[in-house]
């Protein structure tokens, strides 16, 4: 491996590593899946046109054991989907909450809404937005992760004007954490082997003032939010399960977005 790969890659572990720590992940268990991981992205991503892969060219590939990947793909394993159902309605649906103008209230907001009761219900917002979940089930889920909450009279209101951020479900944190993170790293492997190279911009700057940091933090939230909310529109406007219908169902199937995060961290004296 060439050092500055090697310099990359220890750069990146040490904040997986950190939350591996953190949450009882031991090198051993870190080993065993980067093991996994190495046998299902050679059995997937390194095949030779027109010829099925084969354990020995993924142990040659991976440098482990013919045997090891006979066991490693013989085993059953959880499903690795990036997203589970229940997350993928959930977004689709607070996201429908704050772009449809029909549950909206007179500033633009998410309006609270009643669970049933006609065209501005919860109800309604479910049958429109969340594909075949049943309205129960996705507010049960929102509830679940602290998306939503009920007041005494039965209303539902939308917490977070950030969309579904599961703060009290570490399991669909978690869900988020291998999303999120591998969907960066797919652009960046893309953009290191092709030509035509996808979005993959950064700004930061390492000699701000507390002041400034503070500013920034509150004016990036408020921006990108917006940029997010306009992208939202529009993919919905293309995408088949929430266009049922009136879109080409018989054309392959992409999944594409954008994601952006917030950087800060303090700078030691040593690394001014």
């Amino acid at each position: 491996m060439e050092s500055s790969l090697a310099n990359a890659v220890l750069r990146l572990l040490k904040p997986l590593v950190r939350i591996l720590i953190r949450h009882g992940g031991s090198y051993g268990e870190f080993r065993d899946l980067a093991r996994r991981a190495y046998v299902e992205t050679a059995e997937a991503d390194f095949q030779i046109d027109g010829r099925r892969q084969t354990m020995s060219r993924i142990a040659m590939l991976t440098g482990i054991q013919r045997k090891e990947v006979s066991r490693l793909l013989d085993e059953d394993w959880e499903s690795t989907e990036p997203m589970d159902l229940s997350y993928n309605r959930g977004v689709r649906v607070i996201s429908g909450w704050q772009r449809d103008s029909q549950f909206l209230d007179d500033r633009g907001s998410p309006a609270p809404l009643s669970f049933d009761g006609g065209d501005a219900s919860f109800s309604e917002l479910v049958r429109r937005h969340s594909g075949d979940l049943t309205a129960r089930a996705v507010l049960d889920e929102l509830e679940r992760v602290g998306a939503v909450r009920r007041d005494d009279a039965g209303v539902i209101h939308l917490i977070s004007i950030s969309g579904y951020v599961p703060t009290d479900d570490e399991a669909a944190q978690f869900n988020i954490l291998g999303s999120c993170v591998s969907d960066l790293l797919g652009t960046l492997d893309h953009n290191l082997v092709h030509d035509e190279t996808r979005l993959q911009l950064t700004t930061a700057y390492n000699n701000l003032p507390r002041a400034a940091v503070d500013e920034f933090r509150e004016l990036s939230k408020a921006q990108s939010l917006l940029l997010l909310k306009q992208m939202d529109t529009w993919l919905a406007e293309h995408d088949r399960d929430v266009k049922a219908g009136s879109l080409d169902a018989s054309e392959d199937r992409y999944r594409a977005g954008v994601g952006i995060y917030y950087i800060e961290e303090q700078i030691e004296d040593d690394e001014k």
